[in-house]
């Protein structure tokens, strides 16, 4: 029972990082109709900004306010990305998915290969406080608390999202925008100035996840974001594309997936257990499980 209670927070964590990048991901698509492959660009941006920012002022600071200016500085720097990234190039090319699919693939191997010739391809280690190596007693299961605190920051993300499109302006804006572009501008409303911020959100939730990634393995590398970024466009065209609770959904299933099968059946089942449900899925409910059959 307590093998099965820790593989189940683990699984858990492991959501919780799928969900962070999905999330985005599904915004960005769902919202804005742009297919970004280089949202695992933004991950290993924000990723590599917090750990240069933590390892240049480790030893001079408390270790949690290190890991604190760390955070904030990847999430600035990975959100800067996204936005230059969507008004400089991305939006000359809304309606072209050829193109966008050719630039934004491109950025992902630049950005990957130039991470790799700065800082090598090996993991590097990031600095995290000692309470987030200590593991806390969960019904006689220790769980490490860094699964925790990816847990939580996955919810708190879940339950800001929802909230934003469902209860405040901007939210509205884009949600109106999305559905009748024409209209809305008609109106006077600045609809690209709303689609910069949607590429904006997408770029920190993936930052975090690029952080989150960090505390949740101990280090990070150049490649992280493209192996993540497998798993999320599967959790994105599971859950629905542009539905965040169907992200939500996904991601729960995936992470809890693996982890049961990696344990309980062998090693590298997991992720053949994954794509058999994307493929039933798609057979079964190709628009997800809950997105919305285009017409």
């Amino acid at each position: 029972m307590t093998t099965f209670l820790l593989l189940t927070i683990t699984g858990l964590g492991l959501a919780g990082l799928y969900f962070l990048v999905a999330s985005g991901l599904s915004l960005i698509y769902g919202l804005m109709d742009v297919l970004n492959f280089a949202h695992a660009a933004f991950l290993t941006i924000g990723a590599y900004a917090s750990w240069l920012v933590a390892a240049k002022l480790s030893g001079t600071l408390p270790v949690w306010l290190v890991f604190l200016l760390g955070l904030l500085a990847g999430l600035v720097v990975g959100t800067l990305a996204a936005v230059l990234m969507e008004v400089g190039m991305v939006r000359r090319l809304y309606g072209d998915h050829v193109g966008q699919v050719l630039l934004t693939v491109g950025l992902l191997l630049a950005i990957t290969a130039l991470t790799r010739a700065v800082f090598g391809s090996d993991p590097v280690r990031v600095v995290v406080p000692a309470w987030f190596n200590d593991v806390t007693r969960i019904g006689g299961a220790a769980v490490p608390n860094s699964r925790l605190v990816v847990i939580v920051s996955a919810v708190a993300v879940f339950a800001a999202l929802m909230f934003f499109l469902r209860r405040t302006r901007y939210g509205l804006v884009i949600r109106a925008g999305v559905e009748n572009r024409a209209m809305v501008s008609a109106l006077g409303i600045d609809v690209g100035r709303a689609f910069t911020l949607v590429f904006a959100i997408g770029g920190a939730l993936a930052s975090l996840a690029g952080i989150l990634t960090g505390t949740f393995f101990g280090s990070i590398t150049a490649d992280q974001g493209t192996s993540l970024l497998i798993f999320a466009f599967i959790v994105v065209i599971i859950g629905g594309l542009g539905s965040i609770p169907g992200s939500a959904l996904a991601a729960l299933a995936v992470g809890l997936l693996q982890q049961y099968a990696n344990y309980y059946g062998a090693v590298g089942i997991g992720d053949l257990i994954v794509v058999a449900m994307l493929a039933v899925v798609l057979l079964v409910r190709p628009q997800g499980l809950l997105g919305r059959v285009t017409t």
